[in-house]
């Protein structure tokens, strides 16, 4: 009968109610035990407490980064009183592995994408709220009171917010992986929001909207979630004084923040992100899970498929080695943080379908340029593929970082010295003329 009981899969005792430190970790234990060439687990680091971050990652090469692979990845409880997105992620985890072999759409996603899943960033928060509620509690921050929505560097202007260690920790994080598209899971709203959260005269913020370079793409990421949610797609807000057009806004058309998540890894993380509001009340009773996660199910897998949108490809040199570091972006699009190759050689951009032309660059060396047709490579779960060979590249470029510092804000500066010189120039011009 011992025997028996412990055949009995891990994932079938999930039930649909809010589980704790303690109980977390041991379903995330008790499925990579289960499926331990399907999945890795790890800590990514601790939050101020002293509880593990914890990451499990699922695909058919869980434990190490493969070319040609891209990452994607899914955090929740971020604010610690925002929890509907901590357990639709372990219901998420039950799906992926229990699907996998039975499922050939699962199968091919999980044999094409290897996909990180982190159920809480805030565990701190989730643990220091004792009476669940729909609105605000002192939960939504970390132990040392401080929101890691705003706590990350900024693109637009000094952060003068000390990173917590929590933040910290998603930022190794960020650094060490090859992340493609990710999603932040929230509460308070149903909405899809996405990038820029915070902007400038450069982004067009002062019309209100912030908008990034690849604007057109997060368009899509967006609607491709609040499409296949049970209701987000009808832009019902929460209240009757708040509605989103098909489901989604732009971060900054909602409401300016400064430090958030989304923006730095977009930024600085070359991996597009957008965050999800999953439900109006924050903290809603445990029998309203299972809804949730019904209403969130499609989506959450259809939005995953996106990291196979656009091209991705290696840069290697005259004898087939890879080129990290080389800029590699669509012409027409580039990024304030130049987007990088990999210590593979290895890029990925996220493109709708469409023709670019994609420009390779090695400082130092002319760049390469191709004119690529990129078809809509999602249900192929394989984004189009485009090397770039650099023949007189026989060297390793230097490690290129972007500074921790508002480029943005930088950039408006520079706009603005631009202009005084051409009316300079005009003025020069008009004596010229005047005295001939």
């Amino acid at each position: 009968v011992v025997g028996i009981l412990c055949l009995v899969s891990v994932a079938a005792t999930l039930d649909f109610k809010y589980h704790h430190t303690e109980e977390l970790e041991k379903y995330l234990k008790g499925v990579h035990a289960e499926y331990p060439s399907l999945t890795h687990l790890h800590s990514i680091g601790r939050s101020v407490e002293g509880r593990d971050l914890w990451v499990l990652v699922l695909g058919r090469f869980p434990t190490h980064h493969k070319i040609g692979i891209p990452e994607f990845k899914y955090v929740a409880n971020m604010h610690g009183d925002e929890t509907v997105g901590r357990e639709i992620l372990l219901h998420l985890i039950d799906f992926l592995v229990t699907s996998y072999r039975q499922d050939p759409v699962i199968t091919r996603l999980l044999n094409n994408t290897r996909i990180h899943i982190m159920p809480t960033m805030n565990p701190d928060g989730f643990e220091a709220t004792k009476v669940p509620d729909c609105y605000y509690t002192r939960g939504r921050y970390n132990k040392n009171g401080e929101d890691l929505n705003r706590n990350f560097p900024d693109a637009f202007e000094n952060n003068n917010a000390s990173i917590q260690p929590e933040t910290q920790a998603v930022m190794n994080w960020i650094k060490n992986e090859t992340f493609v598209l990710s999603a932040n899971l929230h509460g308070g709203a149903l909405v899809a929001s996405y990038t820029f959260d915070n902007g400038n005269s450069v982004t067009g913020s002062s019309k209100g909207y912030s908008r990034s370079p690849d604007d057109d793409v997060f368009i899509h990421l967006a609607k491709t979630y609040s499409s296949h949610h049970a209701s987000m797609y009808k832009g019902i807000g929460c209240d009757n004084r708040q509605t989103f057009p098909e489901g989604i806004t732009n971060g900054y058309s909602w409401y300016q923040l400064e430090g958030g998540m989304q923006d730095y890894n977009y930024v600085w993380g070359q991996c597009f992100e957008i965050t999800l509001e999953l439900s109006c009340c924050k903290y809603p009773p445990a029998d309203q899970l299972e809804k949730f996660w019904r209403d969130n199910k499609v989506a959450l897998i259809e939005y995953i498929k996106q990291v196979h949108l656009g091209v991705k490809g290696q840069v290697t040199d005259k004898n087939g080695n890879p080129i990290p570091n080389a800029i590699v972006e669509a012409k027409g699009r580039p990024h304030i943080c130049p987007y990088r190759t990999n210590e593979q050689g290895e890029y990925y951009l996220l493109l709708l379908p469409g023709t670019y032309v994609i420009n390779a660059t090695v400082p130092g060396f002319k760049s390469i340029l191709k004119t690529v047709e990129i078809p809509d490579n999602t249900g192929n779960f394989s984004a189009l593929k485009q090397d770039f060979s650099f023949p007189e590249v026989s060297i390793r470029p230097k490690v290129a970082s972007c500074p921790k510092i508002p480029l943005y804000q930088e950039l408006t500066r520079a706009s603005a010295a631009v202009k005084p010189t051409l009316h300079v120039l005009a003025l020069m011009t008009a004596l010229l003329v005047i005295f001939k």
